[in-house]
């Protein structure tokens, strides 16, 4: 949840968050109330419990012919005791589930509104101009056989998908073009679990409005992670980190599952939208006084990514009624596609600040020596999804598509993906 100490402090900026994210103002009165009878139980319930131990030692040093009634005090405080823990235990749920419910305060700067109300802070790069008509991602990537559609809606329903021969290829060596520029930048790889307990993905932040995009197995009540980032942040849950000579970083390469509940009649066609892809994601934990120059850097990483495949693109400012639960600042970067005549996003790196560290308990040991929630902060380096740009970029008229020169040490020197004839 929020930081219980700015809820009480600085409410108004806390509403401000929610009046830039368009939701609940009123949630934050809320929230102030119910923390306030949350420390009332928890002093009331302190307060009993210290007479309860202080008369434990006078029934103790007491003359036998007055024990008895000391004896029937104590029980009578007993039961007293037990109902204001009850109490207390009742008022510290009632407060988390109301100030579980409001999501990170944003950071100063970000746009206020919704899907639409995006800042563009750059684009880089030329969209390509073809003097032919253009194929899209899909008619490519039959052309070349490398998707095939129709045997994935055979075997797994709609959205589903196999990727074959130079398709197959091609993933592979963009994953690992990505994960070995982490490794250069100094990320530990991880291969993470991708079904995770419900305590983690509630703490990530992704059972609240967005929990029907994701999969559950009711059976064994393990999720689906849409994103390695819940793995990733789960990871450390629990544990004080020496962030001390600088963030802990990883980077997971996982399987990733979306149900895209609520986006039907969107991107239908081909690879963009669909229930299972692959990604590379940075992760890191941090000192949150370094956590907006470690957001920079990862956006940096992200874009030296995009350039090297030839793809052009922009990097928005999203909104904060678009954000996540988590984030209190996200930039999305979203390349050309050629065919739409648009810009689509490709990825995105957020600051959540100390938000999902304090819901997984994860600290760090500040110079004083008390600890204090660390800041997390995920970027993805590659995903399935841009395959989609590298073949409608860099496409030729006869259904050929050059290879990135970055691309080629991986696929084992190609330059040209010809058609399958």
């Amino acid at each position: 949840m929020i930081d219980p100490q700015l809820l009480r402090e600085n409410p108004e900026l806390v509403k401000a968050s929610q009046r830039a994210r368009r939701a609940s103002v009123e949630r934050v009165d809320e929230a102030v109330a119910a923390d306030a009878a949350r420390r009332e139980s928890i002093t009331a319930y302190e307060t009993l419990r210290a007479e309860q131990n202080a008369h434990g030692k006078t029934v103790a040093k007491a003359p036998k012919e007055e024990k008895a009634a000391l004896v029937a005090q104590a029980q009578e405080l007993s039961a007293r005791v037990k109902q204001a823990q009850q109490a207390a235990a009742e008022a510290e749920e009632a407060f988390a589930s109301i100030a579980g419910g409001i999501p990170n305060v944003v950071l100063d700067g970000v746009p206020e509104g919704g899907e639409d109300d995006f800042v563009t802070l750059r684009e880089v790069g030329s969209t390509p101009v073809f003097d032919f008509e253009p194929r899209d991602h899909l008619e490519l990537g039959e052309v070349l056989d490398a998707i095939d559609m129709p045997r994935g809606v055979k075997v797994s329903g709609s959205r589903f998908y196999f990727l074959k021969g130079l398709g197959a290829r091609l993933e592979l060596a963009m994953m690992t073009m990505a994960l070995d520029r982490a490794l250069e930048a100094g990320f530990t790889p991880l291969i993470t679990p991708t079904l995770v307990k419900p305590e983690v993905m509630r703490g990530t932040g992704f059972l609240g409005e967005h929990a029907d995009e994701v999969y559950h197995l009711p059976a064994d009540d393990l999720y689906l992670t849409g994103t390695s980032e819940v793995a990733l942040a789960g990871y450390h849950a629990d544990e004080i980190l020496d962030v001390s000579e600088g963030p802990l970083r990883y980077a997971g390469w996982s399987t990733c599952y979306r149900r895209e509940a609520g986006s039907y009649g969107r991107d239908t066609r081909g690879i963009i939208r669909v229930h299972q892809f692959q990604k590379l994601e940075m992760f890191s934990y941090i000192d949150p006084a370094d956590a907006e120059a470690e957001h920079e850097r990862l956006l940096a990483l992200q874009e030296a990514m995009l350039q090297s495949l030839g793809l052009a693109y922009r990097v928005i400012d999203t909104a904060a009624g678009d954000l996540g639960t988590s984030a209190a600042r996200k930039f999305d970067i979203e390349a050309w596609v050629p065919t739409q005549g648009a810009y689509r996003e490709l990825t995105s790196t957020s600051n959540c600040t100390t938000y999902q560290a304090r819901r997984l308990d994860i600290r760090h040991r500040g110079e004083s020596g008390k600890t204090a929630p660390v800041a997390t902060l995920n970027g993805t380096l590659a995903t399935t999804r841009w395959i989609v740009a590298i073949l409608e970029t860099h496409q030729r008229a006869d259904g050929s598509v050059v290879v990135p020169d970055a691309l080629r040490p991986y696929l084992g020197g190609l330059e040209i993906m010809e058609p399958k004839r």
